[in-house]
């Protein structure tokens, strides 16, 4: 598997996925509601489109937030999937706080392999493949970088990166939870921690960002008693998992596993390993 070939142009999706959606941020737009009540926008469906269309030359089948999804049977056949949310964080999206992503997973054989989470309005970009590591991109180094897809080099974007974890400072255990979906269990996994004589910091926000915020070592772990699903987890694993972290399904007390019969994730930790 060529995987700086996979990441260099899931990458180009992902940045290319946030321009249509800034396109659309910065209009007047319309939001609709699916039968889940959660936000649909003209930014999903046109990201989704744009990541489709660059990612269609591979031939991995496609499993999208916004797209069709085939039937376990047909799915249980795919050995290697691109699991897509073109818009991850959609009500901060509507919120116009900024705090939403581009996620784009390679999956293979049910663990992810290669992760991108793209924050449009930030600018920053986290990516990672299996024997590559995990990197970070700030907003400042972005600027730098030509995203076209005839003159990207993954290797110019990797001179200028962090790689992951970058070294911290910091004396507080550091818990990142999210900012649109805090809830009682959240709460008292927290106290559990003061228990244990952890000098606590609680920080929030949007999105995925939070799973890189922990790859990053910004935060020690982001505790999910909540509703997922394999889009929102799958790009941040594979992040996580190249930079000395990891998402612990706490059902099975192991790795997240991809390409599920039923789509909608376990609750789940992820956390620097000790």
């Amino acid at each position: 598997m060529n995987y700086s070939h996979l990441l260099q142009q899931a990458i180009i999706a992902s940045i290319s996925a946030g321009k249509e959606i800034l396109d659309v941020y910065h209009t007047n737009f319309s939001v609709e509601y699916k039968e889940d009540k959660s936000p649909l926008t003209l930014a999903d469906k046109r990201a989704s489109d744009k990541i489709i269309e660059i990612l269609k030359p591979f031939a991995f089948p496609v499993l999208s937030e916004e797209g069709k999804h085939d039937s376990f049977e047909v799915r249980k056949q795919w050995k290697t999937l691109w699991i897509v949310d073109p818009l991850d964080g959609t009500k901060e999206f509507v919120k116009r706080n900024g705090e939403f992503t581009v996620n784009i997973a390679l999956v293979e054989n049910n663990l992810p392999s290669l992760g991108v989470i793209y924050s449009p309005v930030l600018k920053q970009l986290y990516f990672a493949a299996k024997h590559l590591g995990a990197y970070k991109i700030d907003n400042q180094s972005f600027e730098k970088i030509n995203f076209s897809e005839d003159t990207f080099s993954l290797d110019a974007l990797i001179q200028l990166s962090q790689k992951l974890p970058i070294e911290q400072t910091r004396k507080k255990y550091v818990v990142v939870a999210s900012r649109s979906h805090m809830s009682t269990e959240t709460y008292q996994h927290i106290e559990k921690l003061k228990a244990l004589q952890y000098d606590v910091e609680i920080v929030t926000t949007g999105s995925s960002i939070k799973m890189c915020w922990v790859a990053e070592g910004v935060a020690d772990e982001y505790p999910r008693f909540g509703p997922t699903m394999e889009w929102d987890t799958a790009a941040g694993q594979a992040i996580l998992q190249e930079s000395n972290a990891e998402l612990i399904d706490l059902e099975t007390n192991q790795a997240m596993l991809y390409n599920r019969e039923y789509l909608l994730n376990n609750w789940f930790i992820a956390r620097r390993k000790k």
